[in-house]
């Protein structure tokens, strides 16, 4: 789900000098942080590095990415005055100029030996991250807002999916063959929170990219969705992304054999060894695979990123697992791996 990280020697040569946005908004250093996992484990995608919070700036809202806490936002947006005060993102590549270049050389490093992804953040995880001006795990302040001023937030989201719609069709139009929409703070929600505050807005973004650019395929991930797959069933993102926190054939059930789904190995099952890592691997290809029904429809994957500290050989083993699945899955049910391996 997200490629170059922590995990990565020559990741932490960067980071551990190198602050966050430099890294991220200084198109040579992009580039090499976004290959480097490509060249040492060839995965079928290379996904850009950038950050969820990438477009905040040019809408108004500064952030940073403190060493050890993570992304702060100094001003958090929590009156009618900020929200109207945000900035259009009207010209993309005036606003966010590393962009196109950073796009632009991963396709032209890549060539076609691997699919160049883009990658935003949805509606609801930015305007939760604007809200709280940092993490928070119990999201209190947007959450506040959410019960008595709900039209202040609806606000805020509303401004926020049009600016995304903005720069995914930007990312497109730069290189990115494929597009991740991530709803990292899913998890906060209730299901009916859900389907008023993150997933209309979500399935905006879908809907206006897709009638500007509606080849490219896009992705939804929402991490936490388990019981929101009833409603994440009827989404029109081309692929559903799941974390580890449902089962593979569960998730296959309720999606059904032509939903093409990713995921979801736990990213802990790297650091159990190659036996284990093998076995999570063929339970997860078999059971998205439903027997033979969902044949393609299912794109092999840890459930919401590689954890920092996980070995690289682990990383290379998975990598290798993956292109080894038409094997497994030749082999049908009948080689599935019983639950308590």
């Amino acid at each position: 789900m997200r490629q170059a990280g922590r995990y990565m020697a020559d990741f932490r040569a960067y980071s551990d000098r190198i602050p966050f946005r430099e890294r991220s908004e200084t198109a040579e250093i992009a580039v090499e942080l976004s290959l480097q996992p490509w060249r040492a484990f060839k995965p079928d995608g290379v996904i850009m590095f950038s950050d969820i919070l990438t477009p905040l700036p040019a809408l108004g809202i500064e952030f940073d990415v403190i060493k050890g806490k993570g992304p702060v936002i100094a001003s958090p947006l929590r009156s009618r005055e900020a929200v109207a005060a945000l900035r259009p993102l009207a010209d993309a590549d005036a606003a966010l100029p590393f962009i196109r270049p950073i796009l632009t050389a991963l396709r032209v490093e890549v060539g076609n030996a691997s699919t160049v992804l883009g990658f935003v953040g949805t509606p609801w995880t930015l305007a939760a991250y604007a809200v709280e001006g940092k993490a928070d795990k119990h999201c209190m302040a947007t959450k506040t807002m959410m019960r008595r001023d709900p039209a202040l937030l609806h606000s805020l989201l509303n401004h926020l999916t049009e600016s995304l719609i903005t720069y995914v069709v930007h990312q497109i139009d730069c290189g990115a063959q494929v597009v991740q929409l991530f709803d990292s703070w899913a998890h906060h929600l209730s299901p009916s929170q859900f389907a008023e505050f993150s997933m209309p807005y979500a399935e905006r973004v879908i809907a206006g990219v897709r009638a500007v650019r509606p080849g490219t395929p896009l992705i939804l991930h929402a991490n936490g969705g388990t019981g929101k797959h009833g409603l994440l069933a009827s989404t029109a993102a081309d692929v559903v992304g799941l974390d580890w926190s449902t089962s593979m054939a569960d998730a296959r059930s309720t999606f059904g054999p032509s939903r093409t789904l990713a995921g979801n190995v736990d990213p802990m099952e790297l650091f159990g060894g190659d036996a284990a890592i093998a076995a999570a691997v063929e339970r997860c290809l078999l059971d998205a695979d439903a027997s033979g029904a969902a044949r393609g429809r299912h794109i092999l994957n840890v459930g919401h990123g590689v954890a920092q500290g996980t070995p690289e050989e682990a990383v290379a083993l998975f990598c290798e697992l993956a292109r080894g699945s038409a094997a497994v899955l030749e082999r049908g049910a009948g080689a599935r791996v019983p639950a308590s391996v």
